[in-house]
């Protein structure tokens, strides 16, 4: 099993940043294909961003793009959402998902097996 915790999430205002962390409990944690996903009141859950096993390859949804970082760090089993320029339609929990190897799934919600239980971000206008 892997159980994804996630912290950071906040209020902030428009134009601020904030950074979102994503702790796993996993043995392989460097096996794992990992994204954020985001879902705002009234929407479906929507793709972010993505990270390759390594680190070296990121994806990232067009709405982020320019704005948001994702990042990871495998010595200390986290991933993270470096967030900058936020906009209030940005409001919205954030999830982080996790999974092993790849699919042709892995910028939908259905390609990841394990989640967090998301944390809230806020951007006030």
């Amino acid at each position: 099993q892997v159980q994804l915790v996630e912290s950071g999430g906040g209020t902030v205002q428009a134009g601020g940043s904030l950074t979102l962390s994503c702790a796993a409990s996993t043995r392989s944690f460097s096996d794992l294909y990992m994204a954020w996903f985001r879902q705002a009141p009234g929407n479906e859950r929507e793709f972010a961003a993505a990270i390759n096993w390594s680190g070296a390859s990121t994806y990232y949804a067009d709405f982020v793009k320019g704005r948001f970082t994702i990042s990871r760090d495998n010595a200390k089993n986290t991933v993270s959402l470096q967030m900058n320029s936020l906009k209030p339609e940005d409001t919205a929990v954030y999830y982080c998902a996790a999974t092993y190897g790849s699919s042709r799934n892995w910028y939908r919600g259905s390609g990841y097996g394990y989640w967090g239980q998301g944390t809230q971000v806020t951007v006030s206008s």
